[in-house]
C-alpha cells in the first residue's frame, strides 16, 4: 500500500473514525490532557519515591505491606514472616506488585532490602555498600519493629480480610497503647460495630422502620443501603464527636486510663457491649468545667463549680473594703496596688489547685470493657503528677501529638504545562532500574532528548491552535532521521495544503498505524 494514499471513505470505517478522532485533538488540547493526567497522578502520589528511609531510623510512617513478596501461608499456624515497606519502595520497588496499605504506624523502621524480603526482591533505592550500586538485599532488619495482622491484609477485632472493592463502611485507627504481644492491638483499623458487639451485618436484618431511622431517606433507603456506606451503627459517637480512639482491648491492658472517661477531653465509655448508654451520655459537667477552664487555665474542674465561683469572687470583696481604709494609713494612690496585692494573689488561688488532676477523677472507674474517644485536646487532660507520670512515660502519643514523616513533595515540573517533567511520569525510570544499568542509563538518557525535541515541536501548535496531522508528524520523524528527501517533501505537501490546518480529507496515515 502507497504510504501517501488517501484514506479510503468505506474501508475500516471504525478504525478511520478512531484515527480522526486523535487527529482532530491539536497539539494544546493534547498537551492540556495530559497536564490532568498529570494532575491526577500526583493527588494520588504526591511524594517523591527516591529515596528510601532505612537509613532515617524508627519512624511514624505510612506503611505498605507487600503480598507478592510475602503472601499469606495457606495454613494460618505456619510460621509467617511480616514485612512492611515505606512509601518510596513501595512504588519504585513494589509499583507492579499486590500492596495493602497500612497508613500509619509508630517507631517502624523500612522492611525493603532486609532478611524480612526475599533476595529476588532487593531494594533499589538504597546502595550496596560492597559494590555501591544501588540495588540491595539480605540487610539487617530492625529488631523492633512490631508487626499485627495487618501486615497480613487481616484488620479488627473480626480479623477480616480488606478488600477495597467490597469494604463499605468506615474503618477507625487505634492509637494503640502496646504491641500485640503487651496485651495491645497494635494500631489496629476497626469496624464501628466491632467495638461496640454488633455482627458485620447488623444492618442487614433490621425492620423497615429502623433501616429508615438510621439510613434516611423514603420507602427505598432500606433496599438502596447494600449499594450506600455503611452508617454508623446506634450506640457509637458521631464522626465529628472525636479525633482519637482507643479501643477497648490496649484500655484493658492499660486499665488506669479508664478513670478519664468522661471527663474533660474524653467521651463516656463505649462499652464493647452495648456502646454509648444513656446514663452515661447525661452528664454535662464536663462540658462545664471545660468552660470554666478556659477562664482559669490552671484551674481543675471540680464537681461543684458555683462554690469555687465563690471563692474567686470573695477575695474582691475583701480588698474593696481594704480599700476604703487605705486613705487614713497612706494617703498616696501609689501604695494602693502595693497594699492590695499580697492579699489577692494567694486568695485567688484555691486551695484545690495544689492537689494533682487524678484526684479529681471519678472513682471507681468502670469495670465493664469500653474503648475510649479522646477529644483534639485530651493531651492536656492527662494528670502528670509524680504518682501519674510513669504511665505516661511508654506512651509518647499521650503525651504530645506525633510527628509523622513524610516524604518531600513530588517535584511539579517546569511551569509551563509541559508532558513528561515531573517525577510522576518519569516512574518508567524505576522499572528501568531492574535492567542492566548501562543500558537503563542510555534509554533514559534517550527518552529525555526525545521528549525535549518532541516538546518543542508541539509548542508552535499548542500556540496557534492548529491541530498536528500526521504529514506533520511523519515530517518531523523524518527530519530527526535525517532524510532530507523526506523533508523536502513534507514542507512542499504542508505548503500545499496550506501548513496542515485543514480539517478535510488531507491528513494521510502511515503503513501499520
Amino acid at each position: 500500500m502507497d504510504q501517501s494514499a488517501s484514506i479510503q471513505p468505506k474501508v475500516e470505517s471504525g478504525r478511520r473514525d478512531s484515527f480522526g478522532s486523535q487527529n482532530s485533538q491539536t497539539a494544546k488540547e493534547f498537551i492540556e490532557d495530559q497536564i490532568r493526567l498529570e494532575a491526577d497522578a500526583r493527588e494520588a502520589l504526591p511524594y517523591s519515591f527516591e529515596t528510601c528511609t532505612y537509613a532515617l531510623g524508627p519512624l511514624r510512617q505510612v506503611l505498605f505491606a507487600c503480598l507478592t513478596c510475602n503472601p499469606p501461608p495457606e495454613n494460618e499456624n505456619d510460621e509467617y514472616k511480616t514485612a512492611a515497606v515505606c512509601y518510596s519502595c513501595s512504588i519504585a520497588c513494589h509499583g507492579e506488585h499486590t500492596l495493602v496499605e497500612l497508613f500509619n504506624k509508630r517507631n517502624f523502621v523500612c522492611d525493603c532490602g532486609t532478611t524480612r524480603m526475599p533476595t529476588t526482591s532487593p531494594c533499589t533505592l538504597r546502595e550496596d555498600p560492597k559494590t555501591g550500586r544501588k540495588g540491595i538485599h539480605s540487610q539487617e532488619a530492625a529488631k523492633n519493629n512490631k508487626y499485627n495482622q495487618n501486615f497480613q491484609n487481616r484488620f479488627c477485632g473480626c480479623s477480616e480480610k480488606y478488600d477495597p472493592n467490597q469494604e463499605k463502611g468506615i474503618m477507625f485507627q487505634c492509637m494503640g497503647l502496646g504491641s500485640v504481644e503487651s496485651g495491645g492491638c497494635g494500631e489496629d483499623w476497626w469496624h464501628p460495630e466491632c467495638l461496640i458487639g454488633l455482627p458485620r451485618d447488623w444492618h442487614k436484618n433490621l425492620a423497615a422502620e429502623d433501616k429508615k431511622a438510621i439510613f434516611g431517606g423514603g420507602d427505598a433507603a432500606g433496599d438502596d443501603d447494600e449499594d450506600d456506606e455503611t452508617p454508623l451503627p446506634p450506640g457509637f459517637p458521631a464522626e465529628d464527636d472525636f479525633e482519637h480512639l482507643i479501643c477497648f482491648k490496649c484500655i484493658n491492658s492499660n486499665p488506669w486510663i479508664k478513670r478519664y472517661a468522661g471527663t474533660n477531653g474524653f467521651l463516656p465509655p463505649v462499652y464493647q457491649s452495648g456502646g454509648l448508654k444513656t446514663s452515661a451520655v447525661k452528664p454535662e459537667e464536663p462540658e462545664n468545667s471545660k468552660k470554666r477552664k478556659a477562664e482559669d487555665d490552671d484551674e481543675p474542674s471540680t464537681e461543684e463549680p458555683t462554690a469555687k465561683r465563690t471563692k474567686e469572687e470573695s477575695p474582691k470583696e475583701d480588698s474593696i473594703s481594704n480599700l476604703a481604709s487605705i486613705p487614713e494609713e497612706q494617703p498616696t494612690t501609689k501604695q494602693e496596688p502595693e497594699e492590695t496585692k499580697p492579699k489577692t494573689e494567694p486568695e485567688s488561688e484555691p486551695e484545690s489547685t495544689l492537689q494533682p488532676k487524678h484526684t479529681f477523677l471519678p472513682t471507681p472507674s468502670p469495670s465493664e470493657s469500653f474503648s475510649l474517644f479522646l477529644l483534639g485536646n485530651f493531651w492536656d487532660n492527662f494528670c502528670r503528677c509524680a504518682e501519674c507520670y510513669p504511665n505516661l512515660v511508654p506512651y509518647p502519643q499521650l503525651r504530645e501529638e506525633e510527628d509523622t514523616y513524610e516524604p518531600p513533595l513530588s517535584d511539579d515540573g517546569d511551569g509551563a504545562g509541559s508532558t513528561g517533567t515531573g517525577s510522576i511520569l518519569e516512574r518508567g525510570e524505576a522499572a528501568l532500574s531492574n535492567v542492566d544499568r548501562v543500558k537503563a542509563i542510555e534509554g533514559a538518557m534517550i527518552y529525555n532528548h526525545l521528549r525535549d525535541k518532541v516538546k518543542d515541536f508541539l509548542r508552535p501548535f499548542a500556540e496557534s491552535g492548529t491541530a498536528v496531522s500526521a504529514d506533520d508528524v511523519k515530517g518531523y520523524f523524518e527530519r530527526l532521521r535525517g532524510d532530507e528527501n523526506g523533508i523536502k517533501d513534507a514542507a512542499s505537501r504542508a505548503e500545499a495544503q496550506g501548513g496542515g490546518d485543514s480539517e478535510e480529507d488531507n491528513r494521510r496515515e502511515q503503513n501499520g498505524y
